[in-house]
């Protein structure tokens, strides 16, 4: 029996809802099982992994969440034998309390082991069975929140999370510019891009004005094509210019509508920090293998993540 598709994203407008409460870089999304220690039993959410948290919501259309659960601190991540045909369960062993998590079929449980462990260990893990695409995403994931933790360690004085009430405005202080922004022409930009796809296909650059932005992409369909967007800087949001205009709240939301519009066939155009992550983190309590994995780690040390034996 072929494994069920995907879940499909999140409609734009319960998106973009959910954007008003927080603004940590949305890596993945789907139905999970839940249990967690108060919890008699499992309980079904709509589950996104924003940074290195995930937020649970009763279903795919609601715009709060529930409850969330921050796994920064993952100790390990123990797999579980299930007796439910084409099912995949696994324990999120924490500091303080497990979390049993359960899928609805085996490829899912695959997909969200290796985002966990992407972003909890900072290094995509080697022994989980995806296609060339997942891994991908995965890389991809794990060089925007290498990004996202160096840019928290600038300031060290603001949490890994603020979070508003839905109804204020959040302005995105832990990720100043995307992983895909560059300071560079529209022409650069398009060179870039055509010398270099295996690396995305999607750049936010400066405007012509210095003052608003400009998103440049290059799709292939019948051959490829290069174009360009306009991002307005409107007060404190910023307004794609499209035929029904999109206004979000900060530039890291105008690159994940774009991902999450064409579901995931446009990626962030992003270089490898191997050779630029060589700065020294002074925050406490940080474990010693994610300082590694956060400077580039050889591969070899990366193997295993946080699968407990």
């Amino acid at each position: 029996m072929m494994a069920k598709k995907p879940p499909k994203p999140a409609p734009r407008r319960i998106f973009q809802e959910r954007l008003k409460i927080t603004a940590l870089p949305l890596y993945f999304e789907g139905f999970l099982l839940v249990k967690r220690s108060e919890y008699q039993e499992y309980k079904h959410y709509w589950t996104e992994l924003r940074g290195t948290t995930l937020f649970f919501y009763n279903d795919r259309k609601s715009t709060i969440y529930v409850d969330k659960l921050d796994i920064i601190d993952l100790t390990c991540l123990t797999e579980k034998n299930s007796a439910e045909k084409n099912c995949a369960k696994f324990t999120l062993v924490l500091p303080k309390e497990e979390v049993q998590l359960k899928t609805e079929n085996t490829e899912s449980g695959e997909e969200w082991r290796g985002f966990i462990l992407t972003v909890t260990e900072l290094s995509v893990p080697q022994n989980v069975s995806l296609l060339p695409g997942q891994v991908i995403r995965m890389h991809e994931v794990l060089e925007r929140e290498k990004k996202r933790r160096i840019e928290t360690e600038r300031l060290p004085n603001t949490s890994l999370e603020k979070e508003r009430e839905p109804i204020e405005d959040y302005v995105d202080v832990l990720n100043p510019m995307p992983a895909c922004f560059y300071t560079v022409s529209r022409k650069e930009a398009t060179e870039m891009l055509e010398k270099n796809p295996s690396l995305g296909n999607m750049i936010l650059r400066p405007g012509s004005d210095s003052r608003n932005f400009s998103i440049t992409i290059r799709q292939e369909i019948d051959m490829p094509r290069i174009k360009h967007f306009k991002v307005m800087s409107v007060g404190k949001n910023y307004t794609i210019e499209l035929e029904k205009p999109v206004t979000l709240p900060n530039l890291f939301s105008v690159i994940d509508y774009f991902v999450n519009e064409t579901r995931g066939n446009l990626r962030p155009f992003i270089y490898s920090t191997e050779e630029t992550l060589g700065q020294q983190l002074t925050t406490e309590g940080r474990r010693e293998k994610l300082k590694k994995n956060l400077h580039g780690a050889s591969p070899v040390a990366q193997v295993g993540g946080a699968l407990c034996s």
